[in-house]
């Protein structure tokens, strides 16, 4: 039986850019605006973060702002990201606190995915990390350029420590972490049994829209210019959701993240 318990999206911040970042050579020259989220899964075994959006202070300090977010490398600039979004106030809402937080599950290690590591150490919680072994080997090898790398230290610029997996496993009955690379070396979904209804499968980066999904697309930025494997990554997606009847959510599409609930509302 699951212990997930609870489902809410957490709209962490918005970015404008080119859809070809989203859709693999389709695009170009079109801007989007798509939504950074992260979830929050209340389960009877505590709570878990899938994902934890940008770091608030590299947007809004000026300094680090133009030190992070270089037009010269970042064309688009940064996203907006408001006081209200950053995910302790997103808790709060609920009348939680950072130390509420049971397990962090980081699907990748890019900015706008673990950038809030550090804001939820500094607000007092403990919670595990989770993460692939060989995503974090890359990301603290600086192989991979989306990765900011104090994102993965605290404030006294201690590593974070990450309980470290490899491959699928099951976070709590319910909750399993699906293997999906070609966006990234160690990219993970994760599938989602509530109590009512169909299973949500969060797609990540994965599918950053409904488009990657029904047109089998890879992601437009891979790792090592792994365009098959992403494919490979979409069709598993598509094949698990057939075999569960699982809705699959796809990461950064502003038109589907519209159709969810409005939080604090969650899906049960």
């Amino acid at each position: 039986m699951t212990q997930a318990r609870k489902l809410w999206p957490l709209l962490t911040a918005t970015h404008r850019y080119d859809k070809s970042i989203s859709t693999y050579q389709r695009g170009r020259g079109e801007l989007i605006d798509a939504p950074i989220l992260a979830y929050l899964i209340e389960t009877s075994n505590g709570r878990i973060l899938y994902d934890v959006g940008c770091d608030h202070a590299k947007i809004h300090d000026p300094l680090a702002r133009a030190r992070y977010y270089d037009p010269q490398v970042f064309e688009f600039g940064a996203p907006e990201m408001a006081q209200e979004q950053r995910i302790p106030r997103h808790l709060a809402r609920l009348g939680l606190t950072a130390a509420d937080v049971d397990v962090i599950f980081i699907g990748h290690l890019h900015f706008d995915h673990a950038g809030g590591l550090k804001e939820l150490r500094r607000c007092g919680c403990g919670a595990e990390i989770h993460v692939q072994r060989d995503e974090l080997e890359v990301a603290r090898g600086g192989a991979d350029g989306a990765v900011f790398a104090d994102d993965l230290l605290d404030d006294a610029g201690v590593p974070l420590q990450f309980k470290l997996h490899t491959g699928e496993y099951s976070v709590v009955p319910g909750v399993q972490a699906i293997a999906t690379p070609g966006h990234t070396i160690g990219h993970m979904s994760m599938l989602i049994e509530l109590p009512k209804g169909r299973p949500v499968l969060l797609a990540g980066d994965a599918a950053d829209l409904q488009e990657n999904l029904d047109h089998e697309i890879a992601p437009g930025t891979l790792w090592q210019g792994q365009q098959a494997q992403a494919v490979d990554s979409i069709r598993k997606l598509k094949a698990i959701a057939a075999e569960t009847g699982a809705q699959i959510w796809p990461n950064h599409d502003l038109a589907f993240y519209r159709s969810l609930k409005a939080f604090p509302e969650a899906y049960d």
